[in-house]
């Protein structure tokens, strides 16, 4: 299987797919050294993210090992992560670097 998407840091709930990913078709990613898939349960745009996981309604979205976000509805496993369903969470940067 050829690799096409891309999980920054094991506690991620979602990858970067790097290619288009239709539908039905496998999105693949490697984590720890192994090859994992799962199937596109929608068709995904290049540079966009899938969840990993079920992701309940007001979930942590999780990227780069860091939270970028809150689920504004749920969203299954294989679907498309977009602006349509999650939303982002302010950060306070001063407090971050003390």
């Amino acid at each position: 299987m050829k690799i096409n998407a891309l999980l920054m840091d094991s506690k991620d709930n979602v990858v970067t797919c790097v290619v288009p990913v239709a539908k039905g078709e496998q999105i693949v990613y490697q984590m720890n050294g192994q090859v994992y898939a799962l199937t596109a349960e929608e068709d995904i745009p290049y540079c966009h993210k899938a969840a990993l996981q079920y992701l309940t309604q007001g979930a942590e979205v999780r990227k780069y090992g860091e939270l970028i976000g809150h689920t504004s509805t749920s969203i299954l496993k294989g679907h498309w992560v977009s602006h349509e369903n999650i939303f982002s969470v302010p950060r306070d940067y001063d407090k971050e670097f003390i």
